[in-house]
């Protein structure tokens, strides 16, 4: 049979394990996260349970086999996402960072890259290790694809004899403080390497060693939701590499940049699986205990049980939805990013509103720190907005695929690979 939705038995036990590891390791994170208002402080906290990640063998997951990684297929790391972000989002969440930094390595480096770049974290049974994808600059991040070249990224990187000198700022760089604030273990610096030149010709992502003098952490974000998250301000001030360095060539920054954006955006959508589950799980039992001055519980309520089919309905087409995205993404090498990036925007959207719903079936008290929804509303506003903004980014991506003279609307639901290159 062609489509089967059936789990296999490996796919059961990784998610039986993901689940069981959620429920002993993140439940009491999620618990000590709460009373925490430094952001710094918060992300210190989710330390021992990140290493007790790397233990548990999740943190080389996405790294290839031949890499000497577990190469857990993006299907199967969605199914154990979904159990991690339904407990918490903050630990998976700098797991799915270390992924996005390594991904021009993974699919465009070149053996001694390969080697030099993911062997540190293949080796790295502690936990100890953090990437970051350096991509957003001080003026923003959604037209990183302009051709003009007063436009675009401003983070310039310069070639000197055999080395690139590297000179901008970045924000909301995840993970680009390390542990310790000084810097994480490596950077993939996205930057243009002429400044007259517009991004078709001279993006490129350059791969960064965080002790490499000139980086500077200057201020750790507060942000609303993602607390246990860090999310820096990262400056690079005439910072010196190798020339070997550069992640393929110049210009082709453009396709190393949607490339990564597109794996992340399909698990992005098991993140938020997970929170829509956890957002109905206690709404479902608040509506089978709670009779509120009535004499029975209130899902005998119709209205009541409306809202919680059509919060189950989300979640289940939300699921089933990431998990195609997944496979057309990875059956396709990659060149399949229509489905992730839908399901990106589809999955994130859908998570607000779920939650929301939740919360007006539960009433005032949920707006309080007595439950959890207050904290998923607070994690789910994060989603439309991060990873390439719905607005600024995703729709504009989804645009310019719909777009193309060739363009099949039924490419990627009958699992084509396209014919175009992204």
């Amino acid at each position: 049979m062609a489509i089967d939705f059936t789990l296999s038995s490996q796919q059961e036990k990784l998610q039986a394990d993901a689940r069981s590891f959620a429920e002993q390791v993140l439940t009491p994170l999620a618990a000590e996260l709460a009373p925490i208002s430094d952001p710094w402080e918060a992300f210190r906290h989710t330390r021992e349970p990140f290493r007790a990640m790397a233990k548990a063998g999740f943190t080389k997951a996405f790294i290839p086999v031949t890499d000497g990684g577990s190469g857990l297929s993006l299907v199967d790391f969605a199914i154990a996402a979904e159990e991690l972000a339904r407990v918490d989002l903050n630990v998976p969440t700098t797991l799915l960072a270390n992924g996005l930094a390594l991904q021009p390595v993974i699919h465009f480096g070149d053996a001694t890259q390969r080697k030099c770049f993911l062997q540190p974290f293949v080796d790295d049974s502690e936990g100890a290790l953090l990437a970051a994808f350096a991509f957003t600059d001080i003026g923003g991040g959604a037209n990183f694809d302009s051709n003009d070249p007063h436009a675009g990224i401003q983070t310039l990187a310069r070639r000197v004899g055999d080395s690139w000198i590297i000179t901008g700022q970045k924000h909301f760089t995840t993970n680009g403080s390390g542990w310790d604030g000084d810097g994480a273990h490596l950077y993939a610096v996205v930057c243009r390497t002429d400044p007259s030149k517009g991004a078709h010709e001279s993006l490129a992502v350059i791969m960064v060693p965080g002790n490499a003098p000139g980086i500077k952490v200057v201020d750790v974000y507060d942000k609303l939701g993602h607390r246990g998250v860090v999310t820096p301000k990262v400056h690079f001030e005439d910072v010196q590499v190798p020339a070997d360095h550069l992640i393929g060539r110049p210009g082709q920054g453009i396709a190393l940049v949607t490339h990564a954006f597109s794996w992340t955006a399909a698990l992005i959508g098991a993140a938020c699986v997970g929170v829509m589950r956890a957002a109905f799980d206690y709404a479902l039992t608040f509506a089978k205990t709670e009779r509120r001055l009535g004499s029975q519980p209130i899902i005998t309520h119709q209205n009541v049980g409306y809202m919680l089919a059509d919060i189950k309905m989300r979640t289940e087409a939300a699921r089933y939805l990431t998990w195609k995205a997944c496979h057309y993404f990875e059956q396709t090498g990659g060149q399949g990013q229509e489905l992730a990036i839908m399901a990106k925007v589809h999955c994130s959207e859908l998570a607000v509103q779920v939650v929301y719903d939740a919360m007006r079936l539960v009433g005032v008290e949920s707006y309080t720190k007595r439950t959890p929804l207050e904290r998923l509303i607070r994690d789910a506003l994060a989603f439309p907005l991060y990873d390439g903004g719905n607005m600024g980014v995703r729709r504009r991506q989804l645009h310019d695929i719909i777009a193309q003279p060739s363009y099949d609307a039924m490419l990627s639901a009958q699992g084509r690979r396209p014919p175009w290159e992204t």
